[in-house]
């Protein structure tokens, strides 16, 4: 039995003029993921300037595993933002409730396991992925630290997926700022002032997790009815977590892919020193910002998509589509184009040693022109998961980004010992994930079969 309440208008993404209503979603999130990037930016740019080279490369070369660790667990919770956004489309709220609180549950737990795996481990990992001796203490104590706030981590992003799927991007983007302005306060005081290391840089973002968690889920607790959390009723129901995990795992999945090929390529890049992971990484940084117009747009697409088909609109999914496909594209390409002007200035802001800026710019200057083909590749992905197809993207990713990356990397950086040989991994695979993403959309009707699952589970 569905629910006969209606919710308010702005909330749903079923009405309205499509192009406005991508922006008006996106745009909060654009912003609040800005903040959010500050967590480890804060922290390279403070570690850089204070520490040194071989402190900013401990903060790097821990990055890609911190991605392999919370990609999973991230990815489940985005795959069940969407089985929400798809009953509150439909306005099925019994189900809605059933799977928030569900999620609730799994993401208590996921936290708690988290936390003791990547504390675990992280001496194995980093020597696994031939870590320097000269950086191995300082990468061992930011990661571990790092990893004692993955409760909070990962019940914040439950909490913020569950608001997004019911189309409020406002309140994520107040808590952000909050917690991201505490996070560089504290990077600040505890490294800029106290000079306590690398391990408290870590400390200053696992507190402000907590606080952005806490802010999430108040909000949840007072919120309106059709998605009010109630700690009393967090508990596993079997079918909303059967749901949850089928469309949750393959996008975990393709995350962990995606980590574990940047893993195995942060190993290669790791050979030609610590200037070349500082450099690297400072890339990497300065990427995250230009790419969060392209993940708030895919976000934003993802919600819709799901909304719309719930409530049968298919017109709509076809025109939200080629709007925000079309828009991801050209900010992408239009960000990178400033990114290769300003080069090195930009890997100047995190260290000022000519060796770090150089590697840094070579490796920024051969992957930004293609800027596109990722953007494209990404927005197709986010497609086909709000559509209930999360296994596409998990098997084209697997396939280009990981099973043809690896090798290529690996077998280049061998014939070829220079860094440039491993830049370019990243635009050939872009460019063949690209290619199958849109012979796939092109020959099959993707909406058609979503329907068919729809009816399937009523």
């Amino acid at each position: 039995m569905h629910s006969a309440k209606k919710p308010a208008r702005s909330l749903l993404m079923t009405e309205g003029p499509i192009a406005r209503q991508l922006i008006a979603f996106a745009f909060p999130l654009l912003l609040g993921n800005l903040f959010q990037q500050l967590y480890n930016t804060a922290d390279s740019l403070i570690v850089g300037n204070f520490l040194g080279s071989d402190a900013l490369a401990a903060v790097s070369s821990s990055s890609n595993l911190i991605q392999l660790m919370i990609g999973f667990f991230n990815g489940v919770a985005g795959g069940a933002g969407v089985v929400i956004a798809r009953y509150y489309g439909a306005r099925d709220i019994p189900r809605v409730q059933k799977t928030l609180h569900t999620m609730l549950a799994f993401g208590l737990v996921a936290g708690v396991v988290l936390m003791g795996v990547g504390v675990g481990l992280t001496p194995v990992l980093l020597r696994l992925m031939g870590t320097p001796d000269t950086v191995l203490p300082n990468s061992i104590s930011y990661f571990r630290t790092y990893f004692l706030g993955s409760p909070a981590f990962v019940l914040y992003n439950i909490c913020m997926g569950i608001l997004q799927a019911v189309g409020d991007s406002r309140h994520p983007l107040q808590y952000l700022i909050i917690s991201s302005l505490i996070n560089v306060s504290l990077d600040l005081l505890f490294v800029g002032g106290l000079h306590m290391g690398v391990g408290a840089a870590a400390a200053a973002t696992a507190i402000s997790q907590v606080v952005s968690m806490a802010l999430c889920l108040m909000r949840l607790m007072h919120s309106d009815r059709d998605y009010r959390v109630s700690l009393r009723k967090i508990r596993f129901d079997l079918p909303a977590l059967s749901e949850i995990l089928q469309n949750g795992v393959p996008a975990g999945l393709s995350n962990c892919i995606i980590a574990v090929a940047n893993v195995v390529v942060q190993s290669n890049i790791n050979a030609f020193g610590a200037a070349a992971m500082a450099g690297c990484g400072a890339h990497s940084r300065i990427e995250g910002f230009a790419f969060l117009p392209v993940i708030c747009f895919n976000m934003a697409l993802t919600t819709f998509v799901s909304q719309n088909l719930g409530a049968g609109r298919y017109d709509r999914v076809r025109k939200g589509t080629h709007i925000g496909v079309a828009s991801v594209m050209v900010i992408a390409e239009s960000v990178a184009l400033l990114i290769y002007i300003f080069s090195p200035r930009l890997i100047g802001l995190f260290d000022q040693n000519p060796e770090v800026i150089a590697f840094g710019v070579m490796h920024q200057r051969t992957t930004t022109p293609f800027f596109f083909l990722l953007a494209y590749s990404h927005a197709m992905a986010a497609v086909l998961r709000g559509a209930g197809r999360s296994t596409v993207p998990m098997a084209v990713m697997a396939v280009c980004w990981c099973v043809i990356r690896v090798p290529y990397v690996t077998i280049a950086a061998s014939l070829r010992p220079i860094l440039t040989s491993v830049s370019w991994g990243y635009p050939i695979t872009w460019a063949l994930s690209s290619i199958v993403f849109t012979v796939y959309i092109l020959r099959t009707d993707w909406m058609h079969g979503y329907e068919k699952r729809i009816r399937h589970a009523s």
